[in-house]
């Protein structure tokens, strides 16, 4: 209800300003809310209160922890991060599609960069599961992007429980050239090996997931996962934005340049979601991200083989009750199985 007041109003502002302002309050969202009831989840061997997360770009610089905890959210997904900070592509730079509940961004991985990422971060107290999305700097060649990742991992892996390796944004120029199947295996190999040194070191264990894109083929998604099955990847992270405008392009702002997310991008990534879930058959956790936008949208992920779910664009038109109806979706979802199986 608090929400349904406020957005005219946060509409009424350019999205970039109104998206600060809305993380600003999320805060008081968060003490309005009531409890979301647990709904706990094992995954990439962590502990999840609930399968509800926020996807990467929500919270790039991790300056609002605290307020999307106090939200529900049973895992928070950050940044994504580059190692050197980065002012992104100049503004304008998000633009809101109202008629399809759609976004699209081109912020370019605009960063703070690693270092005070970290120090923002450590000023939480962490409730639930908090995993990063890492990138490369955008003028770092490919072929040095293995110590772009390496190094977000390395100052990151003390106060996090998983990363994501960002090869899939649509605007950071070639970042998804990292998605080719002899370059992926080697980028992971190296970042695993990465994550093996400082296993060591630290004691603990960081999982390590990739985040890919909707606009791949069939047959490539299944190559990737089929590197994921060989190379022991901990998760599958289905789907980042698109490039695709089939749905929008009639609409105001419909051709922008960028990565198209919310309503529009749901059946696509349930299909990319759908191949890997056949071709992995549950040996690798699976999250579900694009066009959630209400709880049957949420279910449908996990009914297409996803382990978790995320969202950012649904909070964006839907605001933080969103949370708690995707929870409750889940829950009954969990609940109808259970019954189904006796």
């Amino acid at each position: 209800m608090l929400y349904a007041l406020a957005r005219p109003l946060l509409f009424a502002l350019d999205p970039e300003t109104a998206h600060h302002v809305a993380l600003k309050l999320s805060g008081l969202a968060a003490y309005l809310s009531s409890a979301t009831p647990p709904c706990p989840v094992k995954a990439m061997g962590l502990e999840f209160p609930n399968p509800v997360g926020v996807a990467a770009g929500l919270d790039k610089q991790a300056e609002h922890v605290d307020a999307l905890q106090a939200l529900g959210f049973g895992f928070l997904e950050l940044g994504g991060v580059t190692p050197r900070p980065q002012p992104g592509n100049p503004r304008p730079r998000l633009f809101r599609i109202p008629e399809a509940k759609a976004l699209i961004n081109r912020f370019g991985l605009n960063s703070v960069g690693i270092e005070t990422f970290v120090s923002n971060l450590s000023r939480f107290r962490k409730s639930c599961v908090i995993g990063v999305n890492i990138g490369k700097n955008k003028d770092t060649p490919n072929e040095n992007a293995a110590e772009d990742y390496a190094q977000c991992l390395e100052a990151l892996y003390p106060h996090v429980d998983y990363v994501s390796l960002n090869v899939s944004s649509p605007n950071t120029p070639g970042l998804r050239d990292l998605q080719q199947i002899d370059v992926l295996v080697d980028l992971f190999r190296k970042i695993r090996n990465k994550r093996e040194q400082l296993r060591d070191k630290h004691g603990r264990n960081v999982a390590l997931a990739l985040k890919i894109a909707p606009d791949l083929d069939d047959a490539a998604i299944r190559s990737i996962a089929d590197i994921a099955r060989r190379e022991r990847m901990d998760g599958i992270i289905a789907t980042n934005t698109t490039v695709a405008r089939a749905d929008v392009e009639r609409y105001p702002n419909g051709m922008q340049a960028g990565g198209l997310s919310g309503a529009p991008l749901r059946e696509r990534s349930t299909h990319v979601l759908r191949i890997l879930s056949q071709e992995l058959k549950k040996e690798i956790p699976l999250i579900g991200v694009g066009g959630i936008l209400s709880g049957a949208d949420a279910a449908e992920k996990l009914d297409a083989g996803a382990s978790l779910v995320q969202i950012y664009t649904g909070l964006i038109y839907r605001g933080p009750e969103l949370v708690s109806e995707c929870i409750s979706a889940c829950r009954e979802r969990s609940r109808t199985a259970s019954s189904a199986s006796r």
